[in-house]
């Protein structure tokens, strides 16, 4: 970690500088070849991606079985695709569609479904494409997960303004073990995590495509009117796929819209605005409004439109009859929405692997998606004692435990350095995160918190980053900086191979399994 990689000149802000400076081994490297350092900004980033793709498509149909809640979601994705609706399914249908000759006992009866139909609709065209089996209802979400690799590194390449430090972003992500574990399994919060982080990249280049606009010679900072904007445009439609994905995503967008028009206000301040909160009340809110808020629900509701297409839903002939606002469809699915409302904030039946929001960040409590037992000379099982075969959604404990000191230089960054790229972090990990701690009597679980991986490995990159140290510090500073960042990279990308077994379902000793339980609250 030695040499940075390409320079970007980032738009706007004082702080806005890159983390790290070119280096003489990266200029003679640039002499010689050209090419290489030309296209270092798309190499990088699809070289770390093809890394990741291997470790999330690898097998990908093991164990062959439903894991965790995968009981629901890919039945529900099935009933989609056939019916336009979640139809019911008997209380012995994993068995019946895991077996050989298979039996899909797919019910036309409406069921009621705690989520909106997005991230299903997602699975369904794994499912489309391959069969109602495990790799079916996986692939989708795995593709997603490879793919926010390479956003991640393209993101951080253009935060920090360095290739390396996007690409050490988008590696670090790849070797978190609850990111591996959710684009392995067919759930929807790996595809929520997608859709959040598109949304988040989409107005960091808003945000420079405007400003380049506001930082032309004779703009007055005051008058102008930025017109179209299609990248805030596609946030909009991103972080209302979000929410069709899951509730959660509604914070987000509040949060992400207050982010990006005061990154307008910001602007306009530099760009010479006498006014600048006026200004960007006048010209931008309202835009901003409709791109984020208006935009975002009419996805929301587009996303219903098998429910609506067809007649069987849960639901769908409440407002048969009835007198009130509207279609009587429209009608049944108000009443839905109140009910999806109602369950999900009044959930508390308890379940073994439920934990607080407290414990999430230094994962007390990982969530055991898949075990089983495995006796000595079974499946390949040597061991006297036995082996067991799990999928623990445990993040790579020395990537999380460092993010939480990453967070904490983010925070001083932020406050004492007005660094935009601290407080952008920040604002997508509030958004995620903080939300949970008024739910703390619900039932949820800290694998909720993959959303928040990749801003988490920003915060990480950008704390590496200032340990490489700033432009034109001491050769001698900049290596003692390298060998820290780099020996922090390496210890978690060691730490994700000692945990790997126990992320993809490998048969291991019994011994060897208590081994990897650090500490009780894993079990």
């Amino acid at each position: 970690m030695a040499e940075t990689a390409v320079i970007e000149r980032p738009v706007g802000g004082a702080h806005a500088a890159p983390v790290t400076g070119r280096s003489p081994v990266l200029d003679g490297l640039a002499a010689r070849l050209p090419w290489l350092v030309r296209y270092a900004g798309w190499l990088g980033p699809l070289a770390v991606a093809l890394f990741a793709g291997v470790l999330r498509f690898w097998n990908l149909g093991h164990p062959n079985a439903f894991v965790f809640d995968e009981t629901y979601y890919p039945k529900d994705a099935w009933s989609l695709l056939q019916q336009g609706y979640e139809g019911t399914w008997p209380s012995n249908a994993n068995e019946q569609l895991l077996a050989v000759p298979q039996v899909i006992p797919l019910g036309s009866a409406p069921a009621f479904v705690a989520h909106p139909p997005l991230g299903k609709w997602v699975i369904a065209l794994g499912e489309a494409a391959f069969g109602l089996h495990p790799f079916g209802w996986r692939v989708m979400v795995a593709l997603l997960g490879t793919v926010t690799v390479l956003m991640l590194a393209r993101i951080g390449r253009r935060l920090f303004g360095s290739t390396l430090l996007g690409c050490t972003a988008a590696l670090l992500m790849s070797v978190d073990g609850l990111q591996l574990v959710m684009s392995r399994t067919g759930l929807l919060d790996g595809v929520l995590m997608f859709f959040v982080l598109a949304a988040f990249g989409c107005l960091l280049v808003d945000r420079d495509r405007t400003r380049e606009r506001l930082f032309a010679d004779g703009v007055d900072g005051d008058a102008v009117r930025l017109g179209l904007r299609p990248w805030r445009l596609a946030a909009g439609l991103l972080l209302g796929a979000a929410c069709s994905v899951k509730w959660n995503g509604a914070q987000i967008l509040a949060a992400f819209g207050l982010l990006t028009v005061l990154w307008d206000q910001a602007g306009r301040r530099r760009a010479g605005a006498r006014r600048p909160w006026r200004a960007m009340l006048r010209h931008d809110a309202g835009p901003a409004f409709v791109s984020m808020v208006v935009v975002g629900a009419l996805t929301y509701v587009a996303s219903w439109t098998g429910w609506f297409a067809t007649s069987g839903g849960y639901d769908r002939q409440w407002g048969a009859g009835r007198s009130g606002f509207g279609p009587a469809a429209w009608q049944g699915w108000w009443h839905y929405q109140s009910e999806m409302w109602h369950f999900n904030t009044t959930l508390t039946s308890p379940h073994t692997y439920q934990s607080n929001p407290w414990s999430w960040l230094v994962q007390g409590r990982p969530v055991s998606m898949y075990w089983q037992p495995v006796s000595t000379g079974q499946q390949g099982c040597t061991a006297p004692g036995g082996c067991t075969t799990q999928i623990l959604a445990l993040g790579t404990p020395l990537l999380w435990w460092t993010a939480c000191f990453a967070l904490a230089y983010l925070l001083w960054a932020w406050f004492f350095r007005r660094d935009w790229r601290s407080g952008a972090v920040l604002c997508a990990v509030a958004a995620i995160y903080l939300p949970w701690f008024g739910f703390q009597q619900r039932t949820i679980f800290s694998f909720y918190m993959v959303v928040l991986v990749p801003f988490l490995c920003l915060a990480v990159a950008q704390l590496l980053g200032a340990l490489l140290g700033p432009p034109g510090c001491p050769p001698r500073r900049r290596a003692y900086g390298a060998a820290a960042a780099g020996g922090i990279v390496l210890a978690i990308v060691g730490c994700f191979l000692y945990f790997l077994p126990l992320y993809t379902a490998q048969v291991i000793p019994m011994t060897e399994w208590q081994d990897h339980m650090w500490f009780t609250s894993w079990i």
